[in-house]
């Protein structure tokens, strides 16, 4: 049995009401945020989940109700000194254009007045966090980088005093869908190890089942219809209001709860860089697959191989594309990467790039088959327990 964690952010009957408007945009919602995880708003367009979590660091003021962070009640405190605890992170990501990257991260620290060595250290430490090189990024400027790697560096100058709580607004909204993949996945294996307590809102409920601990699907006025995990949700929606925001398809979708790294991939016969085109050949003879999986030195992918290939080569290096996915990998992401991958397969690395196995179509529908047998399972403890009582 695992421990609970500590509730860590505390909204008690918060309400907002905007002048001129007949209902209140927030309207008495209370609800408890657990440390470490987290937590999706999510609704339709208008529903108040925006102004919610603005509130959270009071860039909106709350009409009434409290705000309690560590259980401390800090509806009334001095604000500014509330925000340097709380790191932001907005879909516009907001970097000062005029300023480099380093000067970018530093803003909070020094406004906390630590010393240039320490935020140069926490610097470079966090471009490297988000997967970038701070020889190669610290001097540059906004405008140099790819929306990528700028809202990298938005999550980096978030994270920059450490704050405990994080709040993302659709933080890879902007961004094309493909580039979003790989930023969700990476942020979701920072996660893992930075274990912050974040508020992140979106309006896409593919994205909030995929990076969410916790969903809280919101109406008009942040009412809550549903407050759960994103598997509960998806198993046994409260409503009809909630049936129809997730919209058709539920079993695939469930696909982005599992990862890569929670089933076992299938083999791939292999060989490397260097081998005797003689030894491929007989390798490929021997097996029931169309192409070898060449890696290089170090034990990395570099491409597929056929006999076609072989034939006409003196050597096994070239040959065709490889697509990659690493363990953190959703099984929704790596289905996407499969269709349209040669021989309908994704290649699995670890987290040094080296090969560890494949996920091909028999391994996804042995994961969906797993989930319908613990999905009826459910069903059936569910209906004993009920009978029992």
């Amino acid at each position: 049995m695992t421990d609970t964690p500590p509730i860590k952010i505390r909204l008690d009957k918060l309400v907002k009401r905007f002048p001129g408007q007949a209902r209140p945009a927030v309207e008495e919602l209370s609800l408890e945020i657990p440390e470490g995880e987290i937590l999706i708003l999510v609704g339709p367009s208008g529903c108040g989940k925006t102004t919610t979590m603005k509130m959270i660091n009071r860039l909106i003021e709350p009409t009434s109700g409290r705000i309690l962070l560590d259980d401390e009640d800090v509806t009334h405190g001095d604000p500014d000194k509330l925000r340097r605890r709380i790191g932001y992170v907005i879909q516009q990501i907001g970097l000062f254009p005029h300023q480099t990257i380093a000067q970018n991260i530093a803003t909070v620290p020094g406004l906390l007045g630590w010393s240039k060595e320490r935020i140069a250290a926490r610097v470079d430490e966090l471009i490297g966090l988000v997967g970038m090189d701070p020889a190669d990024y610290r001097d540059r400027y906004p405008k140099q980088l790819s929306g990528g790697q700028r809202q990298r560096i938005g999550v980096a100058r978030a994270m920059s005093a450490d704050p405990d709580v994080m709040l993302m607004d659709e933080p890879f909204g902007a961004i094309d869908p493909i580039t979003r993949d790989r930023l969700q996945n990476e942020f979701l294996r920072l996660q893992a190890e930075i274990k912050k307590t974040i508020v992140f809102v979106t309006h896409d409920i593919d994205e909030a089942i995929k990076m969410g601990d916790r969903i809280a699907i919101l109406r008009e006025g942040s009412q809550i219809a549903q407050f759960d995990t994103p598997e509960r949700i998806l198993v046994n929606p409260a409503d009809e209001f909630v049936s129809d925001f997730i919209g058709r398809g539920a079993s695939l979708k469930r696909l982005s709860l599992s990862r890569v790294r929670d089933i076992e991939p299938s083999t791939w016969p292999t060989v490397t860089v260097g081998d005797d085109p003689a030894v491929a050949r007989r390798t490929l003879e021997e097996t029931d697959r169309g192409s070898l999986l060449v890696l290089d030195e170090h034990g990395a992918p570099r491409s597929w191989v056929t006999a076609e290939h072989l034939q006409r080569s003196s050597g096994i290096d070239g040959g065709l594309p490889v697509a990659t996915v690493g363990s953190a990998a959703t099984l929704s992401d790596t289905l996407n990467e499969m269709l349209t991958a040669r021989y309908s397969t994704a290649v699995v690395v670890d987290d040094t790039g080296r090969y560890t196995g494949v996920v091909d179509i028999d391994t996804i529908n042995e994961a969906i088959r797993g989930m319908r047998s613990a999905e009826r399972e459910r069903q059936r403890s569910s209906l004993a327990k009920g009978a029992a009582t």
